[in-house]
């Protein structure tokens, strides 16, 4: 069994480049408006939105709204100084730098369509 992210894009390949260069995700595959990454051990389907089909039948597929998030990723790290260094050099566009909140540090960082990223380093004692 595998688990694999939906993830509404406005545009394919715009999303892609952004997956593949400053993620690190590794492109799979592309068929028609989609392309499939694998990333950490879970895949990634980037498609175009559409309206409601029907196996889903009253769902209109969307991007997120600006200012908006129902859901992130987490990607734990070593070291979030470190890899926000990384992305930024990479092209992440960061909200804020790493903030330490005593038992975590982490920061946040949109994809091109605003689905919302964050880094996390544990701070154990």
């Amino acid at each position: 069994m595998a688990l694999t992210h939906i993830l509404v894009v406005r545009d394919v390949p715009t999303s892609s480049r952004w997956y593949r260069d400053v993620l690190g995700a590794e492109l799979n595959r592309e068929y028609g408006t989609s392309a499939v990454f694998s990333f950490n051990g879970t895949w990634l389907l980037l498609v175009e939105g559409g309206e409601p089909t029907e196996d889903k039948p009253g769902i209109e597929f969307l991007p997120p709204s600006e200012g908006t998030a129902s859901h992130s990723f987490t990607i734990r790290v070593p070291d979030c100084q470190q890899a926000y260094d990384l992305l930024v050099d990479r092209g992440a566009g960061f909200l804020t730098p790493p903030h330490d909140w005593g038992a975590e540090i982490r920061c946040f960082f949109p994809d091109p369509d605003g689905h919302l990223w964050e880094i996390s380093q544990l701070i154990t004692s």
